[in-house]
């Protein structure tokens, strides 16, 4: 305990003790701001209280605890004791989550997820349903800008008729050099609330961020 292997995620609670996610290990610690090591909980595995490389941590206000469980493609939430409260893995096939990243959670228990396998950003209820799949909607690029300018109606087109071009998985390296799909998210890999009423998003392998207003 109190070593790392791949730590991906870290947040402070109000106490400003130190949590983070150590992915290596499939654990979650807990330190305090000066480095002593207070708890440490999970293993490896696919069951109740286990993680597959978790990445992505979060902590509300009441000291509950969300991770991303990147491997096992769900997000489980804790007390601050590191007693299992519930996991959300249920989601129908088209709306699962595929290799979560980065999550943020409000201060409605609403949970933001950079649903990293399918290029998404999802937001689900307090109680794990399906709120809100965001794709991204960026077009300020050195690509989109040029094109936009001699086609200003293929964005609205685009999205009236529903015809959004198919994307490689973030695997993939050689992505296409196309303003038609360049404000879609690349390997979306955090996500960060500002309290203020925006969502941003970290777009790796667009090497951007993107911003969103929360309703």
């Amino acid at each position: 305990d109190g070593q790392f292997e791949y730590p991906s995620s870290i947040a402070f609670d109000a106490d400003d003790n130190l949590w983070l996610t150590d992915s290596g290990n499939h654990r979650v610690q807990k330190f305090t701001k000066d480095g002593q090591l207070l708890s440490a909980w999970g293993q490896q595995g696919s069951g109740p209280g286990q993680f597959q490389g978790p990445w992505g941590l979060a902590l509300t206000d009441g000291g509950d605890v969300y991770i991303s469980d990147w491997g096992n493609d769900r997000i489980q939430h804790y007390s601050a004791d590191g007693a299992l409260i519930e996991e959300f893995a249920g989601l129908s096939e088209g709306d699962a989550i595929h290799r979560p990243a980065g999550l943020a959670v409000d201060g409605e228990g609403n949970i933001y997820v950079a649903d990293w396998g399918n290029e998404r950003v999802k937001v689900l209820g307090p109680d794990g349903r399906l709120l809100a799949s965001l794709r991204g909607e960026s077009v300020d690029s050195k690509w989109a800008a040029d094109y936009f300018a001699v086609n200003p109606e293929e964005g609205q087109l685009r999205s009236e008729a529903d015809m959004f071009p198919d994307l490689d998985p973030p695997v993939r390296r050689d992505r296409e050099i196309s303003a038609g799909v360049e404000g879609y998210f690349w390997g979306p890999s955090a996500v960060k609330l500002d309290g203020q009423g925006h969502l941003y998003v970290a777009d790796s392998l667009r090497h951007r961020l993107q911003v969103y207003q929360v309703n």
